[in-house]
């Protein structure tokens, strides 16, 4: 069988050694003769797993004694909904940066529970090529209760590299897509949300990083299954958790400490990018319509400008192996996603088969 490299978005590749880990235990957890799956989530042993994961992610992503970890379910569209009945507070209303659909979803569904302004943050130039105009809003941002940002479009491969500037305002990132790809200062967020389907485990849990004083504030018809207080208080279980999907993010926190952290997986990531932003610079045949500076780390997007031979590059790149290729519907194309489980040989192998195509349908 070719070897096969999962280039999918989401939901994305898990490290093979975990996976292992996982199928290993399958049958017998701790020696319970049980899956993990079928043990109680408020016995002794689950409680002492996601004690421990805990504190593996406090240690691994340098999270702060003053904030709290959730691990929720509903997914980042979840959050859409739970930060503003969350953080909405006496200015009564919140600040929006939009650099793509994402960005954007997210303050569609806010403004169901609250006011909001919405600043585009992107330009696109004459030859299409989109870039990421401002980052510094300190000059307005405290008038809002918190200044919403994504962190990284999956869709367009659009990432924002700069923390946004926002003085003493609340930042609260969406971080869906590159979160854990690269250590982060989490002192300069209010709070950090996350599906866990690209970097931490499989879909089906949604990790919450939230500060401490930002905890207990939610308006009154918030549903208890959002409040971020009443979960706190719950150890994120007022109702049976993913358990599974919460037993692999502990798996990949464990995998990711044994390799040396998140600087290796930074310079992994930054080296896996390069590489093929570096082929893509050179080709004639594929177009990237990203400016370098925003130029996104984990979603690499890509077009020969021709719809026909896009479809023909996914249809065989799929028969070689290299599988979820095809990029959103909403831009088209071609979309590599190289999330930190995807290894270089993945890369690699991408670049051979794209000379290949080139040199046979140039």
């Amino acid at each position: 069988m070719t070897q096969v490299f999962n280039f999918s978005a989401g939901p994305a590749m898990i490290s093979k050694p975990v996976l292992e880990k996982a199928q290993s235990e399958l049958l017998n957890w701790l020696g319970q003769g049980t899956s993990v799956m079928e043990v109680s989530h408020r016995g002794k042993l689950f409680m002492e797993m996601i004690t421990e994961c805990d504190k593996d992610l406090r240690q691994l992503f340098n999270v702060p004694d003053n904030y709290k970890i959730l691990f929720l379910q509903g997914g980042a569209r979840g959050q859409f909904a739970a930060v503003p009945m969350n953080l909405i507070g006496a200015k009564g209303k919140a600040l929006y940066l939009n650099s793509g659909h994402w960005s954007g979803m997210a303050a569609k569904e806010a403004r169901n529970f609250c006011e909001l302004d919405e600043i585009s943050i992107v330009d696109k130039d004459e030859n299409g090529v989109i870039s990421v105009n401002r980052t510094d809003f300190s000059d307005i941002a405290e008038q809002y209760d918190y200044v919403h940002y994504c962190t990284n479009e999956t869709i367009t491969g659009v990432q924002i590299k700069e923390i946004p500037k926002v003085g003493n305002a609340v930042l609260v990132a969406d971080m869906s897509s590159d979160i854990m790809s690269k250590p982060v200062d989490i002192s300069k967020f209010g709070l950090i949300y996350a599906g866990a389907q690209k970097n931490l485990g499989p879909a089906g849990i949604t990790l919450v990083i939230v500060r401490e004083d930002l905890i207990g504030h939610a308006c009154q018809a918030t549903p208890s299954i959002w409040n971020y207080e009443t979960q706190a208080n719950s150890d994120s279980m007022i109702n049976t958790p993913p358990t599974f999907a919460w037993y692999l993010c502990a798996l990949v926190f464990k995998q990711m400490l044994a390799e040396g952290g998140l600087e290796i997986y930074a310079k992994r990531n930054e080296k896996k990018a390069a590489l093929l932003y570096s082929y893509l610079e050179q080709s004639q045949f594929y177009r990237n319509y990203i400016a370098v500076a925003n130029r996104s780390v984990m979603n690499v997007t890509f077009s020969t400008d021709n719809d026909e031979l896009n479809a023909k590059f996914v249809a065989e790149a799929a028969e070689a192996g290299l599988q979820a290729l095809k990029g959103h519907k909403v831009l088209g194309g071609m979309r590599a996603s190289i999330y930190n489980a995807m290894p270089i040989e993945g890369v690699e192998a991408l670049i051979a088969f794209m000379k290949k195509f080139e040199a046979e349908n140039a």
